[in-house]
This record gives structure tokens, C-alpha cells and sequence, in this order.
């Protein structure tokens, strides 16, 4: 037995679609718009997609991350993302190609030499990442979006019909838009790790329409007389409470992530936070409603495989 978090409710999400359309359309063009201004390089990109200078030092003894951070922010290197791994005493300096002039690896070593006079450290790796392969990584996230979208459409075209492995995939691209667009308007830096977030949000919104679709695949071969919106809407009301505490569940995670997993993995934590909301909530008002739209009218022939 599920737990019953909200008891039965009679909720009409397919009559209040049009209202949950707008707010999509919203959304996914905040993700368009960010998605373009990364391609033209007007976004807050990485060192990853833009290109970029990577240097990680070994020091001697241990070290404070705020006084190596404040270190560079005073030599004119504000902008630079900072790992620090206890074991081994050593540290991860990233910076984007634009914020510097001249050698970065040098500048940084030159810094570090002048601020840690009493804690000796060596270089242990330095990698530059030029715009050819920023651009080559950018391409080859967006070819991993597209390969993901194109298995979900498969998967449940196969599983259900056609119109439903097109509605996930529609929503699971609404998803990652969506977040893309927050981020943009929240200033925060898109890189391999946001990606790493976007697809893993992607898994997570389409298993959560799966359970949702077969709720409504067992009631349209219980009650095949009934109207479309009825049987969606009595079938996403019974699995609503359970939507709901899986969602929250790994809702708390994500924020706990998000306060205390520390600034390495925070913004990964954000977009799962944020992608959370969203995936719950198009699994609902996005999926379950364009396949009604596509198929309102129409016999729906839902397979029996498992």
C-alpha cells in the first residue's frame, strides 16, 4: 500500500493545462534564450566551454581555502573557481581564458610564491583548454541531450505509443531548459558539472512520468469508455501522494547538498534542487497533457509490455 501523504483528491490537472502551458512556454524560452547565449559565448561559461587555464599545487603543510581564494581575488583573479583537497594538501585553480592576460599558470605560481611565503608548495599539473575544445565539449553535451532524448522516445514509444515517448521527451527537454534558464538569470557559471546535473534531472523527470503513464495505461484498460481527461486525471490524483513524497525526499537531499556539501559540488546541488520542482511538476502539467492533446478524439492503444 503507497502512502497516502494528500488522501484522495480530485484535482482537474488536464482542465487547468493551458494555464500550465503559458508558464512552460515561459520557461523553456528563458532556456532557448540561454541556450543561444552560449552558443554565441555571451554566457556565463566555464573554463570548460570557454576555455581556460587549470593549474593544481601540492603544498607542504596545510593551507585556509578563503585566505587562497582571497589571494587571488586581490592580484586581479576575482573570478576564479577553487578545489581543495585535505589529503595531500593540494589545490585546484581554475581561470577562464578572459580573465587574464598573458600565461595564467605562471601568474598563478607567481602569486602563490608571493602570498605563501612560509608554506612552500610545487606544481603538480597545468592544463590549458583552448576555445577549439571548449567548443568541441559544448558540442558533444548537446549531442548526449539529444542522444537521451531520442532513447525516451523509443523506450515508451515501445513500452506505450508514439505520442507518449514524444510528450516525455518533450518534457524532459522543458526540464532542462527550464533549469538552463534559471541559471542564466541567476548568473550562475554553465559547465561539465551543470550538464552532469541536467542529465541526471533527465533520468529522474522521466521515471517520474513513467509511473504516472502507467497508472493511466491500467485505468484506460479498465475503464476504455471513459473520456481521456477523466482517466488521466483520476489516474496522475492516485499516484499524486506518491509523486509527491519521492519528490520531497530527494527535495531535502539536494538541499542539504545545497548548504552544507560545500562549493564544489553547490551548484550541482542547485540545479537538482531546482530541477526537482520543475520535473514534478511537468511530469503532471506538461507530459500527461500533451499526450491529451495529441490524442483527445482519438482511440488510444496502450501495449501491454513490461
Amino acid at each position: 500500500m503507497g502512502i497516502e501523504l494528500l488522501g484522495k483528491t480530485k484535482i482537474d490537472f488536464i482542465g487547468k493545462r493551458k494555464y500550465a502551458f503559458i508558464l512552460s512556454i515561459l520557461l523553456v524560452s528563458m532556456g532557448i534564450f540561454s541556450l543561444v547565449q552560449m552558443w554565441r559565448g555571451q554566457a556565463n561559461l566555464g573554463i570548460d566551454f570557454a576555455g581556460g587555464t587549470s593549474v593544481q599545487l601540492k603544498f607542504e603543510k596545510p593551507f585556509q581555502l578563503d585566505k587562497a581564494r582571497h589571494a587571488l581575488e586581490v592580484n586581479g583573479l576575482k573570478d576564479s573557481e577553487l578545489q581543495q583537497f585535505t589529503e595531500g594538501n593540494k589545490l585546484l585553480i581554475q581561470v577562464k581564458k578572459s580573465t587574464t592576460e598573458g600565461k595564467a599558470a605562471d601568474k598563478i605560481v607567481a602569486i602563490f610564491t608571493k602570498e605563501f611565503v612560509d608554506n612552500k608548495f610545487q606544481v603538480d599539473s597545468t592544463m590549458e583548454i583552448g576555445p577549439k575544445v571548449g567548443k568541441s565539449l559544448r558540442d558533444d553535451a548537446l549531442i548526449a541531450v539529444i542522444i537521451s532524448a531520442i532513447g525516451m522516445i523509443v523506450y515508451l514509444a515501445w513500452r506505450f505509443e508514439f505520442s507518449f515517448g514524444v510528450a516525455a521527451a518533450a518534457a524532459t527537454f522543458h526540464d532542462v531548459l527550464s533549469v538552463l534558464g534559471i541559471f542564466n538569470i541567476l548568473g550562475k557559471e554553465v559547465n561539465l558539472l551543470l550538464v552532469t546535473a541536467l542529465l541526471t534531472l533527465a533520468g529522474y523527470s522521466l521515471t517520474d512520468t513513467v509511473v504516472i503513464y502507467d497508472r493511466i495505461r491500467e485505468n484506460l484498460r479498465l475503464r476504455p469508455r471513459d473520456p481521456l481527461d477523466q482517466v488521466m486525471n483520476s489516474s496522475i490524483n492516485e499516484v499524486l501522494s506518491r509523486t509527491i513524497v519521492t519528490s520531497l525526499t530527494v527535495f531535502l537531499v539536494c538541499l542539504s547538498l545545497v548548504f552544507f556539501g560545500g562549493e564544489v559540488i553547490h551548484d550541482f546541488s542547485l540545479a537538482l534542487l531546482i530541477g526537482i520542482i520543475i520535473g514534478t511538476y511537468s511530469s503532471i502539467f506538461v507530459a500527461s497533457p500533451i499526450v491529451y492533446e495529441w490524442r483527445k478524439g482519438k482511440k488510444v492503444t496502450i501495449r501491454t509490455r513490461r
